[in-house]
């Protein structure tokens, strides 16, 4: 049952991430979005966009574990988006709108499957074999783990401002 609480926290934390990454971006001046630091090759509107297509990818591999396990997931190289896809010039206010309905739309499928779909496996030519779990965990720190770095560009433009 511990590990039953652990993932219903999980799922909960997951549903939440659109709030949490609506509020930081609350914290941050929107002049700064573009700044280049010194202690990151990304700017935090280049993280906006990357976190939506992030999103993207994970909307689909959550959809193959549930009705394809056992299937290849796709990668992709998160720098050539950036640089191919010009995410300087994309629309972050668009981005966290097309985050928040994916998130949304996979945390309502994820909290109607039966348990034993948590089980599901699939193969991820980066991070090899992975279950269901390891998918909710990946993407349940995945947000955070951007949060954490766009605080550390803002504390980087602060320091240059003085």
């Amino acid at each position: 049952m511990a590990s039953q609480m652990n993932r219903q926290e999980k799922i909960v934390l997951y549903g939440r991430a659109a709030d949490l990454l609506a509020e930081a971006l609350g914290r941050f001046p929107r002049e700064m979005w573009q700044y280049r630091s010194s202690v990151d090759d990304w700017t935090i509107h280049e993280i906006i966009v990357h976190i939506t297509d992030s999103e993207a990818n994970s909307y689909v591999r959550c959809r193959r574990f549930i009705a394809e396990p056992g299937q290849a997931l796709m990668a992709y190289d998160e720098n050539q988006w950036a640089k191919v896809l010009n995410y300087q010039e994309l629309d972050v206010d668009t981005a966290v709108s097309l985050f928040k309905w994916l998130r949304q739309s996979s945390y309502e499928l994820i909290q109607t499957v039966p348990d034993d779909v948590w089980q599901n496996e699939a193969y991820h030519p980066e991070s090899g074999q992975m279950s269901f779990d390891d998918w909710l965990d990946t993407y349940t720190r995945h947000v955070s783990d951007h949060i954490a770095q766009m605080e550390r560009i803002f504390q980087a433009w602060k320091n240059v401002r003085g």
